[in-house]
């Protein structure tokens, strides 16, 4: 009766077979064919009636050259309310070895079962006065409007700023995806980010998607006057949190200076951008703190009203061009059964009015953008990478 968070118990039934799938690339392959077989596995819906994850093992990378011989790629597809991009990594390095001999694995025991009515109704009227109680002053301290005037949803989601330019993005998405993905040597992004006072890889990031979307709308003579606004999801640790996995997720609002042609002019835009941002940023952190203590039902109204699609919902979307997660790899070299692990990339979700998505990932020496986008809105992704890759080398030209 959305009284409470839900809970995670164990399958009782689970059957490995309906979660963990091999493919093989069809000969003859290549590095499109590859990218639209993932495309389609990422656009097909999870079984719900299941654990919500799926994992499929594509064999065939080493023959079409783009990964050394023998090589095979692992898909992870998780449903949102389990995992975020950022605790894929998490995921990731749970399922790899340090060293090449991998270790035996303790099986983790899971829940007794599933609870009963009069569990689930007990264990929701205790968990909800709980934060009740716990959540008052608090709620009260960080969001003065409460208490005062009607609550309104725009002040929440933030959603009254300046809107952001209308792009093709901003329409509903069909069930088609397209994902494409490039690589850059991290000794260029770094010599990059020494170009520019207080720049860091993450505004380098901005200013290369600010550059790729720049060129992609203006051969379709589409690109609009004023910039492109990027919704930002900060993956943060607090103090406490090492060893638990999982990450605490900010959201902040930047244009990209998709208005600049200049590279470096976009990438100093950007960074001035991004410090602007941070110093008005308080208000998020307190509502990222609030989200920890607010009871199920109100948590339960607010996603419905992000996701809505008219109200404020959808002015919120309608604030942001395209999403930018930005997430660190493993550290470490990393081994599945014995396999060197030699690229790390993801795959974001899109939403109505927000249907182009960037995963940024950083893994051993190089950095990866993998955008992705519905198919009828971006029917020719492997163009827009190649304006991501031209955006990148026209600010190393420029900035080294």
């Amino acid at each position: 009766m959305n009284l409470d968070y839900p809970y995670w118990i164990e399958d009782r039934h689970f059957s490995l077979e309906n979660h963990v799938r091999h493919i093989q690339l069809p000969p003859p392959s290549d590095w499109e064919t590859f990218c639209d077989l993932v495309s389609r596995l990422h656009a097909k819906p999870l079984d719900l009636t299941r654990p919500v994850w799926e994992m499929y093992l594509i064999e065939g990378l080493g023959d079409i050259g783009i990964a050394p011989k023998d090589s095979f790629a692992v898909m992870s597809k998780v449903h949102h309310s389990a995992i975020d991009d950022a605790t894929d990594e998490d995921l990731t390095t749970a399922l790899h070895d340090e060293s090449a001999p991998h270790a035996q694995r303790e099986r983790l025991s899971g829940s007794e079962g599933e609870p009963g009515t009069l569990q689930l109704l007990t264990l929701a009227w205790f968990n909800n006065t709980t934060k009740l109680l716990e959540s008052g002053q608090a709620i009260w301290d960080r969001l003065p409007f409460i208490g005062n005037d009607a609550i309104d949803p725009d002040d929440i989601l933030l959603s009254s700023g300046e809107k952001a330019p209308e792009t093709r993005f901003d329409q509903e998405i069909t069930a088609d995806r397209a994902w494409g993905a490039c690589s850059f040597d991290m000794a260029d992004v770094d010599r990059i980010v020494d170009a520019v006072p207080r720049a860091t890889l993450n505004e380098v990031v901005l200013a290369i998607c600010g550059g790729g979307i720049r060129k992609y709308l203006e051969s379709k003579g589409e690109l609009p006057e004023k910039s492109l606004w990027a919704l930002l999801p900060v993956h943060i640790r607090r103090a406490g949190d090492q060893g638990v996995p999982g990450h605490r997720i900010q959201l902040t609002r930047t244009r990209i200076m998709s208005d600049l042609a200049d590279p470096l002019d976009r990438l100093e835009g950007v960074t001035e951008e991004v410090a602007r941002v941070w110093e008005h940023s308080l208000g998020a952190r307190e509502i990222n703190d609030v989200q920890d203590i607010l009871p199920a039902t109100t948590m339960a109204m607010a996603a419905r009203t992000i996701a809505a699609r008219f109200g404020p919902g959808r002015r919120y979307r309608e604030n942001h061009n395209m999403v930018v997660s930005i997430i660190p790899g493993p550290e470490e070299p990393a081994y599945l059964c014995g396999a060197r692990l030699v690229a790390y990339t993801g795959m974001g979700i899109i939403l109505d009015n927000l249907a182009l998505s960037h995963t940024v990932t950083t893994f051993g020496d190089k950095l990866t953008i993998g955008p992705v986008c519905d198919r009828e809105i971006m029917p020719d992704p492997a163009f827009y990478v190649e304006c991501l890759r031209d955006s990148f080398e026209e600010l190393k030209s420029t900035a080294v």
